[in-house]
């Protein structure tokens, strides 16, 4: 799923004070500054050639919007989180999401979805030092009808393992229910996923209790380029009054193109979370590249 927020801002704000990076933060903001270079320049070179391209890449569109599209895929998915932590440091988590779907019978598609975090996180106290490594990967698998009327839906588990590294793991075996309902009327294509983990086993000091809601809504534009904005809401069921809701809002842009003869939904966007808890990230710039394999 587009996996989306506000794009580029259009002012510059010039601070009079020195800012004093070390070479790590300095290496990720070089990534950060190669990545949004490297896809600006490929959504802006990436233009339909003919009407059979631009109609394709619009079908395209709404397909990579569609999280039960019955379509493998490859998101690689960069999420650059700023003043994250009791330091205020970045965080950078890309999130490796391959999508396969299942034939399960005449009226069923089985649709995988698999979350693999690789993270870059700051140092949580003053005597610490940045951890980078796995982090705990998520499975959700929805059956959803083969057949539907106005809402595509699906609904299926949605699975916690702890696969992250020291320092980077929650240390809990999670499991619960998700679910995913969407329309698609002309330009528009909105929804929302929801889901709520319970850890059940692990030796990992916190339980979790974690709600997840993504709403999502997408305007197509001709040629494969839309408009999209779709927040993680998240409720941390086991935190203390006040600490457990954290609320971003935001927008971004998309665009489909060709690598080759593979095509590629590319997406940059930005979110400002409006609720958080104390030490959750004020800002998150989300740059995705997605591999599309249509049957």
């Amino acid at each position: 799923m587009a996996d989306a927020g506000t794009t580029c801002r259009q002012r510059i704000i010039f601070i009079e004070k020195p800012i004093n990076l070390d070479a790590k933060a300095m290496n990720i903001l070089r990534q950060i500054r190669n990545a949004i270079y490297f896809l600006g320049v490929v959504l802006a070179l990436a233009m339909p050639r003919a009407w059979a391209e631009e109609s394709g890449a619009a079908d395209l569109a709404k397909a990579a919007q569609n999280p039960l599209a019955s379509m493998i895929s490859l998101p690689f998915q960069n999420n650059t989180n700023t003043n994250f932590g009791p330091l205020d440091g970045t965080q950078n988590i890309l999130n490796i999401q391959p999508v396969w779907p299942i034939d399960w019978n005449d009226n069923w598609n089985f649709i995988t979805r698999t979350i693999i975090p690789v993270v870059s996180q700051p140092a949580m106290s003053a005597s610490g030092s940045r951890k980078s490594g796995l982090g705990d990967i998520t499975f959700t698998g929805f059956f959803a009808p083969k057949e539907t009327e106005k809402w595509i839906w699906g609904a299926g588990p949605v699975v916690l393992l702890p696969t992250g590294d020291d320092g980077l793991t929650a240390d809990k075996w999670g499991l619960g229910p998700s679910i995913v309902a969407l329309s698609m009327d002309g330009p528009w294509v909105y929804g929302g996923l929801v889901s709520n983990v319970w850890s059940v086993s692990g030796s990992g000091a916190s339980d979790i209790n974690l709600l997840t809601l993504q709403p999502f809504i997408n305007y197509n534009l001709p040629g494969g380029r839309y408009f999209t904005s779709s927040p993680v809401v998240n409720a941390n069921w086991e935190a203390a009054s006040g600490e457990q809701w954290t609320v971003p809002l935001g927008l971004g842009y998309g665009k489909i193109f060709k690598l080759g003869n593979t095509p590629v939904n590319g997406q940059i966007s930005l979110y400002h979370n409006v609720k958080r808890r104390t030490d959750d990230a004020e800002w998150q710039l989300r740059v995705q590249l997605q591999f599309m394999f249509p049957r």
